[in-house]
């Protein structure tokens, strides 16, 4: 099967072995993202912050792949605390103007750079 590597200059670099996201057969699976800046720098003053900047990367990945939000199939959150899950969803909403995609939420031990949160999402072409 032949896949399309999609990187973004406008998400931060990966932490690990991964790249951004892949493209197979119209379908773009997006790696989990914390809220990491381009700097390196970790956005994480409050859950309401870091969700925003998660959003910003996923965004960004979603844009160099020819993507936005209305093309998001589903999202996974992952929370290091689920009493952040009204925060959390508050922010996440707010990126989806149309309607929503499919998700599950879930409260997890430890997350890379100890995150609070951490999302990722499938989106397919239009």
């Amino acid at each position: 099967m032949a896949h399309t590597i999609v990187n973004s200059a406008q998400a931060p670099t990966p932490v690990g072995p991964y790249n951004h996201a892949v493209l197979a057969q119209g379908v773009l699976y997006v790696s989990g993202q914390i809220a990491l800046d381009t700097a390196g720098n970790f956005h994480n003053q409050d859950i309401r912050t870091e969700t925003t900047q998660v959003m910003r990367n996923l965004a960004a990945i979603l844009e160099a792949a020819g993507m936005n939000w209305s093309n998001v199939v589903k999202c996974s959150i992952f929370l290091r605390d689920l009493n952040d899950y009204v925060a959390v969803n508050e922010v996440y909403g707010s990126f989806f103007t149309e309607q929503a995609p499919a998700r599950e939420a879930m409260q997890v031990v430890r997350l890379p750079k100890d995150a609070n949160v951490e999302i990722s999402c499938i989106a397919v072409q239009s």
